[in-house]
């Protein structure tokens, strides 16, 4: 392995600042590159969750019969544009694909001890930067308003038990006890007491980058074009605003991560997943701890802005003007689950998750060069991963062996395989 002098990190993410501060901490000299302010993307406007319990990929046997239902209710989780259908379907077969049985079981087990170490992890990034207090380990809820809603979770519930996640089920009465602001008509609940949240995820990116920028990290704020590689070792990393030497890579640039891996030799089948939230003021619900409604599919977290409400998905691209009646829908849904949440507009936001097909991230070296890492495609997991996947992406840049087999994480697992004919040479 080169013995790294400066490492560039592309992308002022979660991720990226997360992977920032942990090769600082290993003595690197570090600098981040993004065009935009640190957390201002997807990192800013998630649920501000940190749920290791979220094992379960998102396709599933079953997504076939829902998604039709989904995509002709105003209100559903999801929507797509349909302009961007034709380039979105490779992904969305790829995505059909990953569904099978087998196939979830060997990424809820990969996620799983991905996510094993959040909580600790966690705990290890924010020492010393002065964002603990952003931070609540209260747990979070999953709640059903149905019978059929809870037996047909029953599979994902089994494929946690089987990955060691721990929970507590609820009654109705218990459900109140926790949350007294929930609706009384509910089914059933679990806590998952693991999980953790953020009540300010902007501010907890923004803290950690005045950490990094204490610790002697730069931030430049430009856009990176290229890289230059010879006999496949880098040399520097070319932006738009000129050429910054580097000895190494970190690419964490979210949704935006696709083109730049293809400069370095891997075709990902990255999409955009567009969330939007809904941020409902004062006067806020006095709730404790993170909900997710399981048949609504949104989630509702106390932040210090108020309610946020969200967890809606349109398939659209990066280029699409947002809708904003994705996230205005959230406020009935939100009303149903908390009759006191007010009526009030609230404000909006739309953002890009990084999505992969198979609901794992990509993280491992690049086919080009063993010096530039990837460490994007976290999904609905970004805030939760990134812990992690930092600590990750420092062993690998030190040469050192991850504690974790990172084989299902690589890009490589999208190359197209070969298998001889008969006969053939």
């Amino acid at each position: 392995m080169t013995r790294h002098t400066h490492i560039v990190v592309v992308g002022a993410g979660i991720v990226g600042i997360a992977a920032a501060l942990w090769l600082q901490r290993d003595g690197l000299a570090v600098t981040v590159i993004d065009p935009g302010p640190p957390g201002s993307g997807a990192s800013s406007g998630n649920a501000g969750c940190f749920s290791p319990s979220s094992i379960v990929p998102l396709s599933g046997p079953g997504i076939l019969r829902q998604i039709p239902g989904w995509l002709l209710d105003p209100q559903g989780p999801l929507a797509i544009r349909w302009h961007y259908l034709p380039r979105l379907a490779p992904w969305l077969l790829r995505f059909i694909r990953a569904g099978t049985p087998a196939r979830i079981e060997h990424q809820a087990a990969a996620l799983a001890r991905l996510l094993a170490s959040t909580s600790d992890d966690l705990a290890s990034l924010l020492h010393g930067t002065g964002a603990e207090p952003l931070i609540e380990r209260r747990g979070s809820l999953i709640v059903y308003r149905t019978e059929a809603g809870w037996t047909g979770a029953e599979p994902g519930w089994n494929l946690r038990r089987r990955n060691a996640v721990a929970w507590e089920e609820l009654t109705p009465i218990d459900l109140l006890d926790l949350e007294p602001a929930l609706s009384p008509g509910l089914y059933r609940g679990v806590l998952l007491t693991g999980n953790s949240h953020t009540v300010d995820p902007h501010a907890l990116v923004r803290r950690l980058a005045e950490a990094f920028l204490l610790g002697g990290g730069q931030l430049l704020a430009t856009r990176v074009t290229s890289f230059d590689v010879a006999d496949g070792r880098l040399r520097s990393v070319q932006t738009a605003s000129g050429t910054v030497a580097a000895s190494g890579v970190v690419l964490a640039a979210g949704a935006r991560s696709g083109p730049l891996a293809r400069m370095l030799g891997d075709r990902v089948p990255l999409e955009t997943e567009r969330g939007y939230h809904l941020n409902v003021g004062a006067p806020p619900v006095p709730l404790h701890r993170p909900v997710l409604s399981a048949e609504d599919r949104f989630v509702a977290t106390p932040m210090t802005a108020g309610t946020r409400l969200t967890g809606t998905i349109e398939l659209a691209g990066l280029a699409s003007p947002p809708d904003w009646r994705r996230a205005r829908a959230l406020l009935p849904l939100g009303q149903r689950l908390f009759p006191g949440l007010p009526a009030g507009p609230g404000t909006t936001w739309m953002g890009h998750r990084p999505s992969m097909p198979d609901s794992l991230p990509v993280i491992g070296r690049s086919s080009r060069t063993p010096d530039v890492v990837y460490a994007f495609g976290h999904g609905h997991l970004g805030l939760t991963g990134a812990p992690t996947t930092g600590r990750l992406v420092a062993d690998l840049v030190q040469g050192r062996t991850p504690e974790i087999d990172l084989s299902p994480f690589g890009a490589s697992r999208f190359r197209p395989s070969w298998t001889p004919r008969p006969g053939s040479a």
